[in-house]
């Protein structure tokens, strides 16, 4: 199965530190290992950039949503190793088209699309999970926002070619698209 999907139960919600999950609170984990594109008819793990993310390669993310907001982790295992890529949480499921995710998940949706404005494209605003892989190509990276993803508004986690850029006009930016999972955030 290229991607396994586990709804976790409420015991692991506490252990996290979000309190007893009520209706839309929870955690959710899900792992995959990237195929390429057309080879993935589930787009479940999908890698548009073999060179850096090789098909066979490995990610999994993590979400945990309370009262408090939502924390999320990301790990990539057997990619281009020693490098740095952006990642971001993105607002439609993967696809055989890079462009298929969409554009970031925002909390505050920027009415100009794309959005390059830092007010809207920041780690307050959005999810963003850059990395630096090791010399085995594994890396991991984690945050946590004050907001609730809302449910349905967000499909996919997207790995970028570079770090996230912040200055005005560029903000939110990463370069090209090489990797993305589909993801049912909770």
């Amino acid at each position: 199965m290229a991607s396994m999907t586990t709804v976790l139960a409420a015991s692991l919600a506490l252990a996290a530190g979000v309190g007893t999950p009520s209706p839309g609170q929870g955690a959710v984990s899900v792992s995959g290992t990237f195929r390429k594109a057309a080879d993935d008819a589930g787009y479940g793990a999908v890698t548009y950039a073999p060179g850096h993310v090789p098909a066979g390669s490995r990610i999994r993310v993590t979400e945990r949503a309370g009262a408090q907001g939502t924390w999320i982790e990301l790990r990539l295992e057997g990619v281009k190793a020693n490098r740095t890529f952006g990642a971001h949480v993105h607002r439609k499921p993967c696809g055989t088209d890079p462009a298929a995710a969409g554009s970031h998940y925002q909390d505050l949706a920027d009415p100009v699309q794309p959005s390059v404005d830092p007010a809207y494209a920041n780690p307050r605003n959005e999810v963003w999970l850059d990395l630096t892989t090791d010399a085995r190509g594994d890396g991991r990276s984690q945050t946590a926002v004050t907001w609730r993803i809302r449910v349905g508004d967000a499909r996919s986690v997207v790995v970028h070619e570079h770090p996230t850029a912040t200055g005005p006009g560029h903000a939110g930016s990463a370069g090209s698209r090489l990797a993305c999972l589909t993801v049912p955030f909770v």
